[in-house]
């Protein structure tokens, strides 16, 4: 089911001159020269859509620095003045909008710790009632697709018909090489249900460090993302806040610049033929697919009949693990990945758990069902 969102195209609101749209700037706004300074460096590699900088800095505990405050915008309109780039700022609170908006912030952002509260995103969203400013939504900090739905419904609800989401991955108890997981399937579905709202991509926070900033870029790119948010330093070494994931901005154009843009299509006939082709096949297969699992749930279905009559558990956990390990190894040997596979064996065994739950329990549910049909 298509998301009910009334969104303007992103290319009616920020102007890029260059692909891909890319929106940069620092962690922090730390002092007036340190801004400015940025600024006009970032301004001055040709490819920088819009200049960031945190105002206001939800921070995990008391005492880090949370940002300089309200004063920060006049350094952003000092900013603006003198390299005409755009500006836009993180936003957490009702009092936040009404200042950003009357600073003359051109865009403004609901960060990742905001997007998880609905009570802190509807505040944010009476107060760009009236508003006639674009608004970019971040996904929840914990990997939860509604709850960034809900967020951008909420802007959307409220008159902001220049809208946009940025994935900046999310908080996992494993210790990987991000500091934020992609999720990229997150992502890609937000995409399938609203395919008219634009995604931006937040290198930055996912990677949390600088080394991977390419190549989160490069493959959100690949997945039709419209741009990159990059957080940039003109001393990253001495920033106040997220140092390790800030790049200065000569590196930050060389990153940019190593960047291949694909197209989403192609208007090349003999391309499109063989795509289809392939297509065509891809379709095949999947209809064999789904037959197979509904041929191979039926055969669940006699199991789980078997078991009942013969008054046997559903699961047996040593019958699992002897799937898993031999279905794993065949995939591995046929170039599937095996957290892949293993994945798609717990889907489908999940189902066939159900299915068998279904079976084991319709003498208990025809009885429930009895009594509330008597008692009514």
């Amino acid at each position: 089911m298509k998301l009910d969102l009334n969104i303007q195209p992103l290319n009616s609101w920020i102007k890029a001159t260059k692909e891909p749209l890319l929106i940069a700037g620092p962690c922090s706004a730390e002092t007036e020269d340190q801004l400015v300074a940025t600024a006009h460096l970032l301004a001055n590699t040709g490819r920088v859509t819009a200049l960031r900088a945190g105002i206001w800095k939800p921070r995990t505990r008391p005492g880090e620095f949370e940002g300089i405050g309200s004063i920060g915008l006049e350094w952003l309109k000092r900013a603006k003045a003198e390299t005409g780039l755009p500006t836009t700022v993180e936003v957490a609170t009702g009092k936040h909008v009404e200042e950003a908006l009357k600073a003359g912030v051109d865009i403004l952002w609901v960060g990742a710790r905001s997007t998880v509260n609905p009570f802190t995103v509807q505040e944010i969203a009476d107060a760009l009632k009236g508003a006639d400013v674009p608004v970019m939504v971040k996904n929840p900090v914990n990997p939860d697709l509604s709850l960034w739905i809900g967020a951008l419904e909420r802007i959307n609800n409220a008159g902001i018909t220049k809208l946009a989401a940025i994935h900046r991955g999310f908080s996992s108890y494993e210790k990987t090489a991000f500091r934020n997981e992609p999720m990229w399937d997150i992502a890609i579905h937000l995409k399938t249900l609203a395919p008219n709202l634009p995604i931006i991509c937040d290198p930055s926070h996912i990677s949390g460090n600088r080394e991977l900033i390419g190549y989160v870029s490069q493959k959100a790119l690949d997945l039709d993302m419209q741009g990159l948010m990059i957080e940039s330093h003109i001393d990253p070494s001495v920033a106040w806040t997220d140092a390790k994931q800030q790049v200065t901005p000569s590196a930050l154009a060389d990153i940019i610049d190593r960047l291949t843009l694909r197209k989403p299509d192609t208007r090349d006939a003999e391309v499109n033929d063989k795509l289809t082709e392939l297509r065509n096949n891809i379709d095949k297969i999947d209809d064999l697919i789904i037959q197979k699992m509904a041929e191979r749930m039926k055969i669940a279905e006699q199991i789980g009949n078997y078991k009942k009559d013969n008054n046997i558990t559903i699961l047996q956990v040593n019958r699992w693990d002897e799937i898993l390990n031999k279905r794993v190894n065949y995939g591995k040997a046929l170039n599937l990945h095996p957290d892949f596979t293993e994945k798609l064996l717990e889907l489908i065994h999940g189902e066939s758990i159900r299915k068998q739950t279904e079976i084991m329990n319709q003498d208990i549910a025809g009885a429930a069902e009895d009594k509330v049909t008597t008692h009514a």
